[in-house]
């Protein structure tokens, strides 16, 4: 079968796409036949060896996948089941998704619902999976529509995408921040933005406190762009963090937190528990609009991986990458 596969060499690291025996498949109880995976950002830090998100060697990135399952020894799965699968370190510590079979924990998997494809659910992925968890983050500490405007920061993104979408669908008055506002400002307006804003604005080192304005924010960014965010958030107000694709640090004070009482959620898609991402799951089947979701969508081999990775770490992939490892 084929699979992109990642080894360790002298200089760091190298991913290619090569033929792999399905006896190579790692311990499992459910083998699955991947329809689609994903490529997400951190698969594209593993397969440029740009961070070291691998952790075991060779390895078969794909932190996400769907497909149909083809031979099961697990209570909870049979052959023919539908499935999809996003984290418990998948494509870091265990053979991921982006191969044409997987061998994997039945634990690990979730059914896909009945009203979305494997290509549906991988167009979502762990983006947009990790985007519901942010909008359910949000409404657990009450953030509703009538609270006022909600910001999505690294809007262009696949968190970004869906989550502008879905808040959208909702009701919510949605922000969308971006370093593309020439290029993705009709896209995001397509996907249901109400305005656009540059991430000038909030990417810089800010003041401890701001002008109130957010009810509540998704943010996948980081680093200034987080603590800005948490700055101008009203009082009582949410802040959902995920990514960190500015950066892992937070140069903010505590002072957001204890004058204006704003939450700083964070956010974990890897190692949710399994009631939670059936939750997300069922949610993004009834509140995603498939239409956006496709327009969001671009759809790649195997054997274009490799070259979208160098683009998605350079910021030029605009929401979601689909892979298709059976063609």
């Amino acid at each position: 079968m084929q699979a992109i596969l990642i080894t360790k060499c002298d200089d760091g690291t190298s991913a290619a796409l090569t033929d792999v025996a399905e006896s190579d498949l790692p311990e499992g109880d459910v083998t699955v036949k991947v329809d689609y995976t994903t490529l997400n950002y951190k698969d594209s830090l593993a397969i440029t060896g740009s961070s070291p998100v691998v952790r075991n060697f060779p390895m078969v990135p794909g932190i996400d996948l769907a497909g149909t399952v083809e031979e099961s020894s697990h209570d909870d799965y049979a052959e023919g089941d539908r499935v999809v699968l996003n984290g418990w370190g998948i494509g870091e510590l265990h053979w991921g998704g982006m191969a044409q079979k997987a061998r994997v924990k039945g634990d690990w998997l979730v059914p896909l619902p009945k009203s979305l494809d494997s290509r549906q659910a991988m167009a979502i992925g762990t983006a947009g999976y990790t985007a519901m968890l942010c909008v359910l983050a949000l409404e657990d500490h009450g953030v509703t529509p009538e609270r006022g405007e909600v910001l999505v920061t690294g809007a262009a993104g696949g968190v970004g995408s869906v989550a502008i979408a879905v808040l959208a669908k909702l009701g919510y008055t949605v922000i969308a921040s971006t370093g593309r506002v020439a290029a993705e400002g009709d896209y995001l307006k397509s996907l249901g933005a109400a305005e656009i804003q540059d991430r000038a604005e909030l990417s810089e080192k800010g003041r401890p406190l701001g002008k109130e304005r957010w009810a509540g924010v998704v943010d996948a960014v980081g680093s200034h762009t987080l603590a800005n965010a948490c700055a101008t958030t009203k009082y009582g107000g949410t802040v959902a963090a995920c990514g960190l694709a500015q950066g892992f640090d937070l140069p903010a004070t505590v002072m957001p937190f204890i004058l204006r009482g704003v939450t700083l959620a964070g956010v974990d898609s890897v190692y949710c528990p399994a009631q939670r991402r059936r939750q997300a799951w069922q949610r993004l089947a009834q509140d995603l609009d498939p239409e956006k979701l496709e327009r969001m969508t671009t759809e790649i081999t195997l054997g274009e991986v490799l070259a979208h990775a160098e683009h998605q770490l350079a910021g030029k992939v605009r929401g979601r990458l689909v892979v298709d490892p059976n063609r």
